[in-house]
């Protein structure tokens, strides 16, 4: 039924039934009561008049879009969030004639009037390479343009976000002088805003050279802990009711939904320094008193990263040398998370890295960013799993692949197919030594007789951490840790023990408590190469961890523990850290 009221109906008297009447007839009924009621019914009319021209403006839009073969959205009830509207500021939206409508981790729309425009096709690139989001491109009308850009007005300061932020080098510099201990650290942040708090605290982070940073909401209050040398120290507590707004900062940079707090999330965010880039990879986690966030601290600059900064040194140095210079082949180093894995990978790589080879890299995730070198991160969300992902380097002819970790047997036997065909492959694998390496790859289902002619060489690590030069001290060893010491240098192999019988037994430990008495950490290793025995043994299928070492011992392979006692013996590091960490 029409909305609008029929001539009967407008010719009918208040009363139920009766007529107006005629003109000069001198009834009581007030003379203007038509131009009312005809005013209303015009003003009716063309607001639903309006209403179906809006329509009629949204059907073509429709038909354009089937036309381009862009998909077609009305906006005029969608709720765009504030996020989305971060992604693109106002003045690059009204000039595209395009507005971000939807973005998630991962996930980007947006509306144009015009997709196919080269400006518009321009803007979702540069926006997917900022945020790291898939986009996807919509035919949007002129009205549901507009009331996109009217939303900017309801909202106070939007910034784009480009997961890139700055810290200024005022503010950073303020941090390094102001912050030397974790008191200092707990008195500047009694004086700082919200709004500065997450500068400082990352400021604070990256001064004292930290891996990591942890925020976690407890029943007493708020914990900042720093991880400094792999060990995690109570850095200073914060107060509940900034809390949550400091936790919607750190999701707004990494490009987390503010609203989800009952499941993890994973993003990451840049802070663009003058002296180098340093990647921050975020991860949130539901708990009973709250989230609970860290930040990964990953500085991009990587000059000076050589094997023998990292601690190869003697014969760890030169069998590894001689293995990387082969052209084929696997070089896998084992480990627990956290032990240095995949910084011996790059020092590697960055070794190998030279004009006339290509390399190429299957991360999950890249963490750090290498020129010369193509750097592919892993999505199973899409499919795109280190296996797949394998696949498909290879197709693109490299000299060397690094796999960032072999997981399962597809991407092992893939592996092993392409070191055992002209490439050199690159990987880790979580087993606790050398050794065990190879009854993990069997255990996978690798066939042994593939297996023994693909490995080069197998690396066991760990990391310890360096005594600092300023506070060390001369150490006294307990009995056992004496006997136990004697008992290690005995069983070097015949060139080691020499060259430890010449060196004085002067052992230190940190002078001061906490981690002011360490400075970073150095790696203590142990490299398995493949012989005619340990092939026969692999070969033979009857193979434990076990037997392995015992076999490669034998033929003067350093152990870990012993490489440690070596860096104890130069003052490197105290007898405790290298016992606490082997054990």
């Amino acid at each position: 039924m029409s909305d609008f009221p029929s001539l009967a109906d407008l010719t009918k008297a208040p009363g139920a039934g009766s007529t107006l009447p005629a003109a000069g007839s001198g009834s009581s009924a007030k003379p203007g009561g038509l131009a009312v009621a005809s005013d209303a019914v015009q003003e009716k009319f063309a607001k639903k008049m309006a209403q179906v021209a809006v329509r009629q403006k949204e059907v073509e839009t429709m038909r354009l879009a089937a036309a381009s073969g862009f998909p077609h959205i009305d906006l005029e009830q969608f709720p765009v969030a504030q996020q989305a509207l971060q992604i693109l500021p106002r003045e690059k939206a009204k000039s595209a004639q395009a507005v971000c409508f939807f973005y998630s981790q991962d996930q980007l729309r947006i509306g144009a009037l015009d997709p196919s425009r080269p400006e518009v096709q321009a803007l979702i690139k540069e926006l997917e390479e900022e945020t790291g989001a898939h986009g996807a491109l919509y035919v949007i009308s002129q009205k549901s343009l507009d009331r996109v850009l009217e939303m900017y007005n309801r909202l106070p300061e939007i910034k784009a976000i480009t997961k890139d932020i700055a810290i200024a080098e005022a503010d950073l510099q303020r941090v390094q002088a102001d912050v030397k201990d974790f008191t200092q650290l707990q008195a500047m942040l009694r004086k700082t805003t919200t709004t500065d708090l997450m500068t400082f605290l990352l400021g604070a982070a990256l001064n004292l050279n930290a891996s990591d940073l942890h925020i976690e909401a407890e029943e007493g209050g708020i914990h900042v802990r720093l991880r400094l040398d792999g060990i995690l120290h109570d850095a200073a507590k914060l107060e509940k009711e900034i809390f949550k707004k400091l936790v919607a900062r750190i999701k707004l940079v990494s490009a987390l939904k503010i609203n989800i707090t009952d499941r993890p999330q994973d993003g990451r965010f840049t802070i663009k320094l003058s002296g180098g880039d340093v990647d921050i990879r975020v991860s949130t986690l539901p708990t009973y008193y709250g989230e609970s966030i860290v930040m990964r601290l990953l500085p991009q600059k990587r000059e000076g990263l050589t094997l023998e900064s990292l601690g190869f040194l003697g014969e760890a140095y030169t069998r590894l040398k001689r293995e990387i210079e082969r052209p084929n082949g696997m070089i896998v180093t084992t480990g627990p998370t956290g032990s240095g894995k995949t910084t011996t990978l790059y020092s590697i790589m960055q070794i190998l890295n030279e004009p006339g080879v290509k390399i190429i890299t299957l991360e999950d995730p890249v963490e750090y960013r290498m020129e010369g070198i193509n750097q592919s991160q892993v999505d199973k969300s899409r499919g795109y799993t280190f296996a797949t992902g394998l696949r498909s380097i290879l197709r693109q002819d490299p000299d060397i692949c690094m796999v960032g970790e072999i997981r399962d047997i597809e991407t092992a036997e893939i592996a092993i197919q392409a070191a055992l065909t002209g490439h050199l492959i690159l990987s880790t694998i979580h087993t606790n030594s050398a050794a065990g390496a190879i009854p993990r790859f069997l255990s996978m289902g690798i066939k042994p007789f593939l297996l023994a002619p693909a490995m080069n060489a197998i690396m066991g690590q760990r990391l310890v951490r360096r005594l600092a030069p300023d506070h060390k001290v001369p150490a006294t060893l307990t009995p056992e840790q004496s006997e136990r010491v004697e008992q290690i240098i005995a069983s070097f192999p015949e060139p080691v023990r020499q060259e430890a019988a010449a060196k004085p037994r002067q052992f230190f430990t940190a002078g001061v408590e906490g981690p002011d008495g360490y400075k970073g950490r150095v790696g203590i290793y142990e490299i398995l190469t493949m012989s005619p025995e340990l092939e026969q043994m692999i070969l033979s299928g009857q193979v434990s961890e076990f037997e392995i070492e015992k076999l490669a011992v034998s033929q003067g392979m350093v152990t870990m523990v012993q490489d440690g006692i070596l860096k104890v013996l130069d003052g490197v590091a105290s007898v405790d850290e290298v016992f606490r960490v082997i054990e």
